[in-house]
């Protein structure tokens, strides 16, 4: 299945979306077609030299605020986030017209109507069934993704912890994940993050798993995307530190303190030979 996607900037702090398709194109020189449609928006907190995702030298902290929304057709789905300096600070749920905050504390001081969300999302999708028909149903390109999977914190047999598949570098911003457990798909304390956009319009996503270290179960993180021919598979096992046995250990020590005796004896030779070949050129000098 091809993907489509269109990207465009606005000017700082401007979060208002033309609806001339014709400016855009000539504006990014990028190629779109039915499926996919995404606008940016970079709002910089600081000077107003930042633009989008441009980042310029300051002596002075600086943060950048960034608006990413897009549009899928037919999919009919689509996302609306802030960003700050590269963390999310709230999205807005679509289906629900709710505004959900990464941190609840966040709502605590500041507020965001998610109609103003769906008003854009509307026009999203107005822009993008006019781009279909002017673009002559041009496909963008697929970027496949790159997985990692990790640990949240040191694991420790028994200990509560959480896996990490991050998916990053990657469009467009469609991507299924599975988690396996022995080789079995896990449903149950899996979480996610949105799409968060990069500094280089592609997309990063974090997978969360909570889980309980043990030594017998596996756990793989199964990535699809347009862009990858199958599916990617990134494996995860407990490992375990295991010790140096005690007369390996002894022997290291043993190998250690022959080294450093064998270099305190090389050293005083070097020192007793110096001296000799002092004492014997100041007799010579006295001869003379």
């Amino acid at each position: 299945m091809p993907a489509h996607l269109t990207l465009w900037h606005t000017p700082p702090c401007e979060s208002v979306i033309s609806s001339d398709p014709t400016e855009h194109q000539e504006e990014n020189g990028h190629n779109w077609s039915p499926g996919v449609k995404t606008f940016l928006h970079g709002c910089p907190v600081e000077p107003p030299e930042v633009m989008g995702y441009q980042r310029v030298p300051n002596p002075a902290e600086e943060h950048t605020i960034i608006q990413a929304e897009f549009f899928l057709s037919p999919d009919e789905k689509g996302e609306f986030m802030f960003d700050f300096d590269g963390d999310e600070i709230f999205h807005v749920d679509i289906r629900k017209s709710e505004t959900i905050w990464r941190l609840e504390e966040f709502g605590q001081f500041a507020s965001f109507e998610a109609q103003g969300a769906l008003a854009n999302i509307a026009v999203d999708k107005a822009n993008l069934d006019i781009m279909i028909k002017r673009s002559n149903h041009t496909p963008d390109v697929n970027v496949s993704p790159e997985v990692t999977v990790l640990p949240n914190s040191p694991v420790s047999l028994g200990e509560p912890n959480i896996l990490i598949c991050f998916i990053d570098k990657f469009s467009p911003p469609v991507v299924n994940v599975t988690w396996l457990r022995n080789g079995q798909p896990v449903t149950t304390g899996v979480s996610e993050t949105v799409f968060l956009p990069r500094e280089d319009h592609l997309f990063r996503k974090f997978y969360y798993l909570t889980f309980l270290p043990t030594t017998e179960d596996v756990y793989d993180c199964v990535v699809d995307h347009w862009g990858l021919e199958e599916p990617l598979l990134k494996h995860w096992e407990f490992e375990e530190h295991t010790p140096l046995p005690e007369t390996k250990e002894n022997l290291v020590c043993a190998l250690g303190l022959f080294v450093g005796i064998v270099g305190i004896i090389a050293g005083v030779v070097f020192i007793i030979k110096g001296m000799q070949k002092r004492n014997a050129a100041e007799r010579r000098q006295g001869a003379l």
